[in-house]
């Protein structure tokens, strides 16, 4: 049976469909959304329910300011100090909770940033291929001649 946090990212996914089918992934106590194998969304509590948040970058972050929407902001302690954190994504903008027509624009964005975001990500280096274990140097053994009869 499906929880109500199962439930709420199940809707999320059903809001960002536009852009292809979506699936939730559990990660880090929510969810990750994901569309062809690259994440633009998150569901999360961070204290105040279940809030779907859409990847922004200096680009568009002026326009999910715009609408009121909150960024994705978390304590963290280190070395016993306390202190914000935020991660590149918005809360969603109410009105595109509504539905998947609202949603779409909202959802092309994060996931344009989040293709920038990859594509800025430099090259993975190959890994150095194993060398291949060096050959015992074996010496086949001539068999015996056979004895002629003479």
């Amino acid at each position: 049976m499906a929880s109500p946090k199962d439930d709420f990212a199940m809707y999320c996914c059903e809001l960002l469909s536009g852009l292809g089918p979506c699936t939730a992934k559990r990660m880090f106590g929510g969810f990750g959304i994901s569309t062809g194998g690259l994440t633009f969304a998150l569901v999360a509590d961070l204290g105040g329910g279940e809030t779907l948040w859409l990847k922004a970058d200096e680009a568009t972050r002026g326009l999910f300011e715009a609408q009121g929407c909150g960024r994705f902001t978390y304590e963290m302690t280190r070395n016993g100090v306390r202190s914000p954190h935020s991660l590149g994504y918005y809360s969603a903008p109410e009105e595109a909770m509504e539905s998947a027509g609202l949603m779409l624009p909202w959802a092309r964005l994060a996931l344009e940033c989040a293709l920038r975001a990859r594509a800025a990500k430099p090259a993975k280096k190959p890994k150095p291929k194993a060398k291949a274990p060096a050959k015992a140097k074996t010496q086949a053994k001539a068999a015996p001649a056979k004895k002629r009869r003479a």
